[in-house]
């Protein structure tokens, strides 16, 4: 695994402007890569990836169709496919025909699933230094977010 963003940093700092004179989408860039870099090791001890992340957040609140995990985590639905049958694999959570439509498949999240989402949860917490006024950083990070995505997502419906 590549340390590339941790070189960036050390680089930049020995060599031309220091990071506080960095553009703030470099600074947001990089910071981003550090900490999905750190996400994705923790993740990974977990026998999680970021997408089955997502799905198991998504499944907290009830079981749903892999249609809907798809369109709530913004992705297609091969590629929530790969990652439900990566979560089945590993017992986290299990498939089955909606009774109504066999053409549709309920996902539901198992006992395993829930104890590893619990152990995954921590994570923002055990990674991320505290920040001055979370709410206002997540708020800053929200709209940065809404701004880049507008062209990029359609709304919720």
């Amino acid at each position: 695994m590549s340390d590339e963003p941790v070189d960036e940093v050390r680089a930049a700092s020995a060599v031309g402007p220091t990071m506080h004179e960095w553009p703030t989408g470099r600074l947001l860039s990089t910071a981003s890569r550090l900490v999905e870099h750190a996400w994705t090791e923790s993740l990974d001890r977990l026998g999680l990836t970021h997408a089955g992340l997502v799905v198991l957040h998504l499944l907290q609140e009830k079981p749903r169709s892999q249609t809907d995990l798809a369109r709530l985590a913004r992705v297609e639905n091969q590629t929530i496919s790969r990652t439900l049958e990566r979560l089945q694999r590993q017992g986290f959570v299990t498939r089955t025909a909606d009774r109504s439509d066999r053409r549709r498949h309920i996902v539901t999240v198992t006992p395993a699933g829930v104890d590893v989402w619990n152990s995954a949860r921590t994570l923002e917490r055990d990674l991320m230094p505290e920040v001055d006024e979370p709410e206002s950083f997540r708020a800053s990070l929200l709209a940065i977010i809404a701004s880049s995505a507008a062209k990029r997502w359609e709304p919720e419906a």
